[in-house]
């Protein structure tokens, strides 16, 4: 739309002109739209579009085991409806996804939006800040067991109605895993074009099966009440509760909606659920419910692998057709998972929550498309041993949700903030609105917690191990940049003694420093031992600032202190990839020229050893140690030239 802006206003004259061009902006809109709807189709409602493989069917099951089959399927089926209107479609879709950091959306960046908001306490800011650690943390609990649930519950159709296939199903599962896994170096551009086309084909076959259901089956509609749901609370309160714990499956995935808005935009997203996702979503799963009140038995037992309600719906011919589809669905599904992880690590490390890892770009034009190896053989690790455990879906479904929904009220509290603060709805409306909400998502997380003895403790269990590494990165990390300052030189008292240096010799020098207003330990320690400065000094900060991007006018801050010394301060956001040496080149248009081919970067080498006095104990004073050894390198991380590179080492008690 830029580029055809001057045509606009040179034909203004001309009404035929204006309206031509205007017609074709229109247009080009349209396509736009269309294209970014199809694009999140394939990435955004991966997981919450094959919810359908089980969610219906375990929570049937669970409904049963106090009511008639009929009166469940119903009950089940008007909670789930009012599960996606209530949770996804008014909360996530009409709310949540109105609070956008710089066009960004997720936790992380909901978090800082809400840490950002004018008049909340200190006390209130520490609380969003562990709210945002452990919605980090729960998160890569569930991205462990997503693909694994998904693409497991999509396999064992092979089983149905007979035990012939049921011995392949679990190794078959595993191959599809790790080859999805070893395949993420490579990146998705090409692969990832079809990934909507294919959600669209999957989210139509699944519409047409259920409303084939319904046609058979009219009377299934009636669980639009509200009161078929109401009616398993008030016949049997103890199994509706545990139910609850199961229907939470229809919505896993509705932080995508959010967490990805950034890459699509909002409005492709709404466009895509309300037109498409929801009344697929809606047809398959009162089909599903129709076919319960058909024929009771079509739920099957427990663990009974000969009898799935969602293949039910299948026509015999079309069964193995279909089985590949799902798997197909399900393998996309994992995919959006597993770049989310990759996408919230990135923003983890840049925040400095985690220790800097290797990121990777895995193509040069699509926005967000990044591999980061050691995050990806851990996620491989864990989802091997989750099946191998677990080895069912109906096992799966038992971990599955409590993550979902720990995040889910997380959400709720930072948007709530932001809705007070940023919206001007002022705290009564919003305690309102967003404390009713949160009743819903606590009645969720409540019933899910009843799962923990059956397989919710994983989940928990790997949120609880990763949240603690990250506390302790945090603290260890400050307390780490506390003593590099506490044993620094202030900056001015280096420039007033500048002159009295031995020798300055030609070149420029670019020294690395986690604080702009002290002296880098390597300046120092070059200074000590080889009694020299450079002509020009520069000392070099990277600031992360709690946005997504920085705006260019103010990604660069250039200080000249005389006496050759600079400061450059180089702000980027949370969702970007710092490249030092391509940001000094940008220096120049503050009047400092460099030549980075020629510059040299001092970095600096802490061996950390315990101190007598730790801020931790001996062993996770230790566990520190191990995560400052296992980073990756400053070199690698802010991609320094490597032949221009040179480290100083020191020793650092903690």
């Amino acid at each position: 739309m830029n580029q055809i802006a001057p045509e606009l206003t040179e034909v203004s004259l001309n009404s035929g002109g204006t309206h031509a061009a205007a017609a074709h902006s229109a247009g080009s809109g349209r396509w736009r739209t269309a294209g970014l709807t199809l694009g999140a189709l394939g990435v955004v409602f991966g997981d919450i579009g094959t919810s359908p493989l089980y969610a219906m069917r375990q929570s049937v099951q669970a409904a049963s085991a106090g009511l008639p089959r009929s009166l469940a399927a119903l009950g089940c089926a008007s909670l789930i409806f009012w599960a996606l209107i209530i949770v996804v479609t008014i909360k996530y879709v009409t709310l949540i996804m109105r609070a956008d950091n710089d066009g960004e959306g997720g936790s992380l960046a909901l978090a800082a939006l809400a840490h950002r908001s004018h008049g909340i306490s200190r006390r209130l800011k520490s609380i969003i800040g562990i709210a945002a650690l452990a919605g980090l943390a729960l998160f890569y609990g569930d991205g462990m067991l997503t693909p694994a649930v998904s693409v497991l519950s999509a396999v064992e159709g092979l089983g149905v109605g007979s035990r012939t296939f049921q011995p392949f199903v679990l190794p078959l599962a595993l191959i599809i895993l790790v080859g999805l896994f070893v395949l993420q170096s490579r990146g998705t551009t090409h692969i990832g074009r079809l990934f909507g086309p294919i959600m669209v084909l999957w989210l139509a076959v699944i519409a047409v099966l259920g409303a084939i259901s319904i046609f058979h089956t009219p009377g299934v509609l009636w669980a639009l009440n509200p009161f078929y749901g109401i009616d398993l609370f008030v016949r049997e309160p103890w199994t509706a509760f545990v139910t609850l714990g199961l229907v939470v499956l229809s919505v896993t995935g509705c932080e995508a909606l959010y967490a990805d808005m950034g890459h699509f935009g909002r409005n492709p997203i709404r466009y895509a659920w309300f037109s498409i996702v929801l009344p697929a979503l809606v047809l398959t799963y009162f089909g599903q419910a129709a076919a319960v009140l058909r024929d009771p038995h079509a739920i099957g037992g427990a663990g009974d692998p000969t009898s799935y309600l969602f293949f039910g719906l299948v026509p015999h011919w079309a069964h193995y057709p279909m089985v590949i589809l799902a798997t197909v669905a399900t393998v996309i599904a994992s995919q959006a998972v597993i770049s989310g992880v990759f996408s919230i690590t990135q923003q983890a490390v840049q925040l400095g929550r985690l220790p800097r890892m290797e990121i990777r770009h895995t193509s040069a034009t699509e926005y967000g498309q990044i591999y980061v190896p050691r995050m990806n053989w851990s996620l491989l690790v864990g989802v091997v041993l989750i099946v191998l455990i677990f080895r069912t879906s109906d096992n799966l479904t038992a971990a599955y949700g409590i993550a979902v929904s720990g995040v889910m009220v997380i959400d709720t509290f930072n948007v709530s903030i932001v809705a007070a603060r940023r919206w001007h709805w002022g705290v009564k409306l919003a305690a309102l609105v967003f404390g009713v909400l949160a009743f819903i998502d606590l009645v969720f997380l409540s019933a899910n917690s009843l799962k923990i003895v059956q397989g919710g403790w994983l989940p928990l269990l790997i949120a609880g191990w990763v949240f603690f590494i990250m506390e302790t990165w945090r603290i260890g990390r400050r307390a780490h940049l506390e003593k590099i300052r506490a044993e620094s030189m202030p900056l001015d008292l280096l420039l007033a003694r500048a002159d009295k240096t031995p020798m300055r010799v030609a070149g420029t020098a670019v020294f690395l420093s986690p604080r702009s207003d002290a002296v880098p330990g390597a300046l120092l320690h070059n200074l000590k031992h080889n009694k020299v400065l450079h002509e020009r000094v520069i000392i070099c900060h990277l600031a992360v600032e709690d946005v997504p991007v920085v705006q260019p006018a103010k990604r660069l801050e250039v200080q000249k202190h005389g006496k050759g010394f600079f400061t450059v301060t180089i702000h980027r956001g949370f969702f970007e990839t710092p490249d030092v040496p391509q940001a000094l080149k940008e220096a120049r248009r503050f009047g400092l020229a460099l030549d980075v081919e020629t510059v040299t970067f001092f970095i600096g080498h802490e061996t950390l050893v315990p101190a007598e006095r730790s801020i931790f104990s001996r062993w996770r004073t230790r566990l520190y140690i191990l995560l400052v050894a296992n980073a990756l390198s400053p070199a690698r991380f802010f991609r320094l030239p490597p032949n221009r590179v040179v480290e100083l080492g020191t020793q650092i008690a903690l």
